[in-house]
């Protein structure tokens, strides 16, 4: 009996040792980051997630959150910065447009505070072109405040929602408005006139004036010469 505890004993050792000794299981690669539970959790983003969810930027984000290392910066207004807005204006949106909308309000870059310090303006959105009329967006910090203007809007940020230096939520106090929904585009410069082709056989303008001068001066020579002939008959009857 003292036999057999003994070899159960050495037995219990072996075991133990070989778990000790086996590799622990590799770490599996980090879930998905999910805006919308981060937007859900920080509250007051109900407007911006329909938003999200209806314009189907949200598979957009999350398919460059997985596929890119250069991260993503969005601006969040509140549900009450969508409230503030002139009546009617959202629901005047084309679908084109809130999708455009959405994409204005996300930098294909990850800035932290501190990085729009020495932010190049004008920023680009992912809806797009920075020039005149088209998605222009500027930031510009005063200490530690963070401004940001469109043309139409100034905004600030008014709080961080999330970081972890690949996504950056920022929460805005107005909703970011475009530039190009309001100005109509510049009108396109006017075609220069084409100058019509001369016809091949036709008179140049050129030869007009001696074409003029030959038809005056054909009856002028006749009529001189007609009286000259009778003047010599008449002068030669006379003798």
């Amino acid at each position: 009996m003292k036999n057999m505890f003994l070899f159960l004993f050495f037995l219990f050792l072996q075991c133990m040792g070989i778990l000790a000794q086996a590799p622990a299981p590799a770490p599996g690669p980090p879930p998905p980051l999910n805006v919308t539970k981060i937007l859900d959790k920080a509250g007051q983003c109900s407007t911006f997630i329909r938003l999200l969810q209806n314009t189907q930027q949200l598979n957009e984000i999350t398919s460059q959150l997985n596929n890119s290392n250069n991260g993503i910066t969005m601006f969040v207004p509140t549900d009450n910065a969508f409230l503030s807005m002139k009546a009617g204006t959202l629901n005047s949106f084309t679908d084109q447009q809130k999708a455009e909308l959405i994409q204005f309000h996300i930098l294909p870059t990850y800035y932290s505070l501190t990085q729009f310090q020495t932010a190049s303006n004008p920023l680009r959105t992912q809806a797009g072109g920075t020039s005149n009329r088209e998605f222009p967006i500027n930031i510009t910090t005063t200490g530690s405040s963070v401004n940001i203007t469109t043309g139409i809007v100034n905004a600030s940020v008014s709080n961080t929602i999330y970081t972890d230096n690949q996504l950056a939520i920022y929460q805005v106090d107005q909703v970011l408005l475009p530039l190009k929904f309001f100005v109509p585009p510049a009108p396109a410069p006017a075609p220069t006139p084409i100058k019509p082709k001369k016809k091949a056989g036709s008179a140049d303008s050129s030869t007009e004036p001696a074409v003029s001068f030959a038809t005056s001066l054909v009856p002028n020579m006749i009529y001189k010469t007609g009286f000259f002939f009778f003047f010599s008959v008449v002068f030669c009857w006379s003798l």
